[in-house]
């Protein structure tokens, strides 16, 4: 996935303290006629949803099994071909298939079939690690969320609750993580649902499954999120999780390297569920998705059979709003943002003459540094160098040194070739502003000599000493730790919500940038790395400590109660304004468990989605149950947060395509209450009203958001309940528009390249000779539909069934160059004589159009205007 990175143009109300940023020109399809094929986000492979319930949410073994049986009659008597990858029953009732675009529409029309979704790849975690010696960072983010005092004062450590962890596998051996796998170990359960060699993303057996009973970590992610849900440090040198006695499950459905697909993952939450996991973490999504994707409802599922289910919000923050993930973006998931941690704990070299341990992060792209020996440093710039190596340096002027670079005006991947070729044995590349940046140095030719990146300050360190004398840097040096300037702030990748439905996600944030965690034996033992798969676990071992200490608690009930006591934070592009970040970034804010666990007052619901202000400012009842044994009164305000609006349409260039820029904004939401203060009585119940409308001077297309604050009169810390918003109408977003290439496209396809047919094209249906339509979506869309109308008249080719796909719920593009494409196989669905679709019937040949009508995200389909179409070219089918 290619993203650009985040342009910012701020709004009016903050001009003039902040300043403009600048506006990327404008897109321009101009000249370009054609796309690779690799640019397509179109899966191969898809969830067959079936019309009855599974088994977990009251259907029977044999309702769901004699709608399968029924399924696959069908689809034989139809002359369907696909190929069956897994069948689920208890969790959700249906099929993921291998099928070509051919079989596809006729596999949607078949009798018994609810709902067709793509398989979404997983991306695969990032493989980082070496010998690590400190246990400072995950230490120092469990005192952020208060799992510290949870363990230290009120005594708990998750034990007795089980964990699941939907991940890597995890490395059972590791001591910190309780050094074996079965009955009584800490990792009591799992199992391996792939295989060593598996990748989603591959081809040949690759991408074929090879499951046993094994579900040990050779890639390392599992290892390190399940450190941060439970590790117990078996020395002076290990780390310490959030629950350091829970039991935990390893449910393996990645391979040691590439990705995964959503069709693994629940297959994996079945078998958690089934070994009776009380809590389930993922670490892991499909971006860009609706709350009905089937991980989704999955995890809708396990909530309401009693399993507290924990996901990641998503690391696609740069790309813009609406970009989480599913099953973080879940109806009833927990979605959790990430905070980068106030210590980051990098692997360390040290230089002369006093041996000052300096951290640094490789580079990906590069072979990792030595574990030992001491070589000479040598500068190619200064510290005020703005364009360090970016030209070809001095042929052997590096010759058997390691290279301090400075970052600035070309990639890291320029600098480091040319140090490369000017003889060096390592770079040492350093920032040029505050902040961690993790460096890529890929490129062709490749490079083949370790490159590390070092802080700001670390390197003016080094580039001063070398002002004044030789330097030596030893590599091997352990560890370094150093505060973090973003410590508390929401970590940069972090993804933006809202739900396309409105809701308001992500829920919470716990620390996620710069966690140090466990790693497999062989992998280093110890490393630091960052996302919401991070974060994620720190909410889940939180879960863990509170239903140790309150066992009758609901699953349903769980979210709600971290959210009225999370703490939001400010604004992390620039917090010393005292903003408070957006609410659809962050949620309720930091998790705090430890008030969690001893508040005696609940506000539910947890958040409020308060959907578009074209509807006018809405009332919600807010009910607070007081558990304690005197009575509470709240004094009730109002907190706003900065908002967003994202430009419509999309502006940016087809070389930096992210879906940018935006305005941020602060607003004045109108608030009233009901009643204020609201008094609640020991062991009793208040409701109030409370009125929330979108600030009139904000501009529409804006998210907005807020927070309900209920302060203790008496003193102590407030309870919050998180709102928001859209400002305006939110069918006024064209999801059609915003493609870097001008689509949507008639094409045809050539070896890898789709062409497209601006003036109309002739198809013989045989082979790839076939109608492809690219799409791209820039906003989520409730429906999309393909309708074949008679190219002069543009009559329907049949009054009811004239389409040839429809799909419901598709998720937006990553960015501006990607694309779905559909192919027409000159076929429609057509009627069973009860008026519902159930089979294809061919198309005759002749000229025909196709109009691509996406209905928006809660768009009335009675509603033409919440329809936008879009108009093909003439298609000539001429079938030999």
């Amino acid at each position: 996935m290619r993203i650009r990175s985040l342009g910012v143009l701020f709004g009016t109300a903050l001009a003039t303290v902040l300043g403009v940023g600048v506006v990327a020109p404008a897109a321009t399809a101009d000249e370009i006629n054609y796309v690779s094929a690799s640019q397509s986000e179109t899966s191969t492979r898809w969830f067959v949803q079936l019309e009855g319930k599974a088994k977990a949410q009251g259907g029977s073994a044999a309702q769901v099994a004699s709608e399968k049986k029924a399924f696959r009659d069908a689809a034989k008597a139809a002359g369907v071909r696909f190929q069956e990858r897994f069948s689920y029953d208890t969790l959700w009732n249906g099929f993921s298939v291998d099928v070509d675009a051919a079989n596809l529409s006729a596999l949607r029309s078949l009798p018994g079939v609810k709902a067709v979704y793509p398989v979404i790849l997983v991306d695969g975690p990032p493989k980082s690690g070496n010998d690590g010696e400190s246990n400072v960072d995950l230490a120092t983010a469990v005192t952020q969320t208060g799992a510290d005092l949870a363990r230290s004062q009120l005594g708990l450590t998750g034990k007795g609750v089980k964990v699941g962890i939907i991940d890597t596998g995890i490395d059972y051996d590791h001591p910190d993580l309780g050094g074996g796998f079965g009955p009584g170990f800490k990792v009591a359960y799992g199992y391996d649902f792939v295989g060593d060699a598996y990748d989603a993303a591959s081809s040949g057996d690759a991408l074929i499954p090879h499951p046993d009973d094994n579900p040990d970590d050779c890639a390392g992610h599992g290892t390190h999120v399940s450190g941060i849900v439970g590790a117990k440090a078996a020395s002076a040198t290990g780390v310490t999780g959030v629950a350091p006695e829970v039991t935990l499950g390893a449910y393996r459905v990645f391979g040691c390297s590439g990705s995964s697909s959503s069709d693994v993952i629940i297959a994996a939450l079945e078998r958690a569920y089934a070994d009776g996991m009380q809590v389930v973490n993922q670490s892991l999504g499909a971006a860009y998705q609706w709350p009905q994707y089937p991980t989704a409802q999955v995890g809708d599922t396990l909530v309401k059979a009693g399993v507290v289910v924990v996901a990641s919000a998503g690391n696609s923050g740069a790309t813009g709003t609406w970009s989480l993930g599913a099953p973080g973006v879940g109806t009833d998931v927990i979605g959790v943002a990430s905070f980068d941690n106030t210590s980051v704990t990098q692997f360390a070299f040290s230089i002369s003459p006093d041996d000052r341990k300096i951290g640094y992060g490789n580079a990906t792209a590069a072979p990792p540094p030595p574990t030992s020996g001491t070589f000479p440093l040598a500068r190619t710039g200064t510290q005020t160098s703005t364009a360090d190596a970016c030209n070809a340096l001095p042929a052997s002027s590096l010759a058997g040194k390691v290279a301090l670079v400075r970052r600035g005006t070309c990639a890291f991947y320029t600098k480091a070739f040319n140090a490369q070729a000017a003889g060096a044995i390592g770079v040492v590349l350093y920032n040029n502003q505050p902040g961690i940046v993790n460096p890529t140095v890929a490129g062709t030719p490749a490079v083949t000599i370790p490159v590390v990146m070092a802080s700001a300050v670390d390197g003016n360190l080094i580039d001063s000493r070398l002002a004044v004398g030789p330097v030596d840097l030893t590599w091997g040096a352990g560890s370094a730790s150093s505060p973090s300037s973003s410590g508390n702030l929401i970590s940069s990748f972090s993804s933006y919500g809202l739900s396309p439905d409105l809701a308001l996600k992500p829920d919470l944030g716990a620390p996620g940038g710069n966690i140090w965690s466990t790693y497999p034996i062989e992998l280093g033992r110890y490393t630091s790395l960052s996302g919401t798969s991070m974060s994620s676990p720190h909410v889940a071992g939180a879960v863990a400590l509170l239903l140790e200490a309150k066992p009758g608690t609901k699953a349903a009930d769980v979210r709600a109660m971290l959210q009225n006591t999370a703490d939001p934070k400010a604004w992390s592009l620039n917090s010393g304004l005292g903003f408070l970040d957006n609410v659809h970034r962050q949620g309720a804010g930091m998790l705090d468990i430890d008030d969690a666990i001893t508040s005696t007052i609940g506000v539910t619901p947890g958040k409020l989605a308060l959907g578009e202000s074209e509807a006018g400012p809405q009332t919600r009842t807010l009910t607070i149950r007081n558990t304690g044994n005197a009575p509470v009164t709240l004094n009730l305000s109002k907190v706003d947060a900065i908002t967003t609006n994202r430009a419509i349409p999309n502006t940016g260039s087809s070389s930096s395509p992210g879906i940018v820029p935006w305005v941020f904004n602060l607003g004045d939401s109108p608030v009233s209450f009901s009643q204020n203060p609201v008094t609640v009585a020991a062991g009793g119940t208040s409701t109030v009203q409370v009125t929330i409308g979108a600030d009139a001077t904000l501009d529409d297309g804006t998210v907005y958001g807020g927070y309900i604050v209920m302060t203790p009169a008496a003193g102590g810390s407030p309870y919050r309940v998180p709102f928001a918003g859209y400002k305006g109408d939110y069918q006024a977003i064209q999801p059609l528009d915003g493609s870097a290439y001008g689509m949507p496209w008639l094409t045809k396809i050539v070896g890898s390249s789709f062409f497209n047919q601006p003036n109309g094209a002739t198809y013989t249906l045989q082979g790839d000779d076939v109608p492809f339509f690219l799409v791209h979506f820039n906003h989520p869309v409730r429906r999309v539909e393909f309708e074949i109308v008679n190219a002069e008249s543009g009559k329907r080719v049949h009054p009811v069934f004239s389409n040839f796909e429809e799909d419901d719920y598709v998720g937006r593009n990553s960015t501006r160059t990607q694309f779905f494409a559909f192919a027409w196989d000159g076929t429609r669905m057509h009627d069973n004589g009860k008026g519902t679709p159930d089979h294809r019937k061919v198309v005759p040949n002749g000229q025909y159009k196709v109009n691509i009508r996406a209905l928006k995200a809660l768009g009335d389909p009675a509603n033409p205007a919440h329809w936008q179409v879009w108009t093909s070219p003439v298609i000539t089918l001429a079938r030999p």
